[in-house]
């Protein structure tokens, strides 16, 4: 990963989003050096909140790695020209977990986490 790869991220998170200046998210990281990288362009409506050092634990994405080594784990691919076969099975994974928000959502979200605060229907 680099900062110009992260950069491109978060613009089409932000795009596919409808992120801007008035419609805000909050995206948590840890400190991975594209994270943190001078000259790493962030989209209007998105602010960085960093966990602490050290702290793998609160970070949702890790509680994720299970899932989606599953499919690969205690298997082997014959070279590094396999790589391509590897690829197929994550992508081919996280495309079945995409389809499972529940299961994601049981795996990364923290009883402690603020709840989403939805718009009240004022009609």
């Amino acid at each position: 990963m680099s900062a110009e790869a992260f950069g491109v991220a978060l613009a089409s998170f932000a795009r596919d989003e409808g992120i801007t200046a008035r419609r805000r998210a909050v995206v948590v990281l840890d400190r991975a050096g594209w994270h943190v990288a001078r000259g790493l362009e962030v989209p209007a409506g998105i602010d960085l909140v960093f966990l602490p050092p050290s702290s793998p634990e609160l970070q949702p994405a890790e509680r994720l790695w299970g899932l989606v080594a599953e499919p690969v784990a205690n298997r082997t691919f014959a070279d590094l020209d396999a790589l391509d076969a590897l690829e197929a099975v994550l992508v081919s994974r996280c495309n079945a977990l995409a389809a499972q928000p529940g299961r994601v959502q049981g795996h990364t979200h923290f009883h402690w986490w603020p709840r989403e605060r939805r718009p009240r229907n004022t009609s």
